[in-house]
């Protein structure tokens, strides 16, 4: 299973990767709670999805960036915000905070927000929440670390790629690649494999591939 980048086009996935459609769910608070999927694609081999934002067939590439003109030029590079995130400190849970990687999913705010409760993680509901904000964090914007043990808490997941909306919002959210499926450049360059990902499907990123949350500005 892989991802390939286009010079100034699609996403090629190859490898009989599932593709769904998911809603972001809120609660009666109206705060971002779950994942809902609403649709999901019958399985193909090989199949192109569109980073330009303008196929009239979403999520699939309709050919559009050509008569666009679609500037998809990689600015990703050899992704430095990975390697000095803020880190906060509490008593059982160590939060690395990649910001730069921020998709404004929102499941980071509830209940005082998640860098309190890492600082609150001795008491067993703070925890337990800051692991399911973490955990709903689509970009891996957010990783957890228990610190009796030092290994990352993350979610499991099938490889697979999400379409993500945001409904309530009016929002049309990223790709959210899941699993570990590698992401390569057009150039061939491996961007570093991780269990989540979101790349840009709206053209509008400063941070291609990768989504860096401009979608909530269309």
């Amino acid at each position: 299973m892989k991802v390939q980048v286009s010079r100034n086009g699609p996403y090629i996935v190859t490898g009989s990767v599932p593709l769904m459609v998911m809603e972001i769910a809120h609660d009666d608070e109206s705060n971002c709670r779950s994942w809902q999927k609403v649709r999901e694609y019958p399985l193909q081999e090989q199949y192109s999805l569109c980073r330009c934002g303008h196929s009239k067939n979403k999520p699939f590439c309709d050919g559009t960036h050509a008569k666009i003109h679609f500037n998809g030029t990689e600015t990703a590079g050899d992704e430095p915000y990975l390697q000095n995130p803020t880190v906060i400190g509490g008593p059982e849970l160590e939060l690395a905070d990649y910001e730069e990687l921020c998709v404004h999913a929102r499941f980071c705010l509830r209940a005082g927000g998640i860098w309190n409760l890492t600082e609150q993680s001795h008491i067993p509901d703070a925890r337990n929440t800051a692991i399911d904000e973490a955990c709903n964090c689509p970009s891996g914007r957010l990783v957890l670390r228990d610190r009796r043990t030092g290994e990352a808490v993350e979610p499991v997941f099938e490889r697979s790629i999400v379409v993500v909306e945001n409904p309530a919002r009016g929002e049309h959210g990223p790709l959210w690649i899941r699993g570990g499926i590698p992401v390569e450049s057009a150039d061939g360059r491996p961007y570093t494999v991780r269990n989540r990902v979101t790349l840009c499907r709206c053209g509008r990123s400063r941070n291609k591939p990768f989504c860096d949350g401009r979608h909530i500005e269309g």
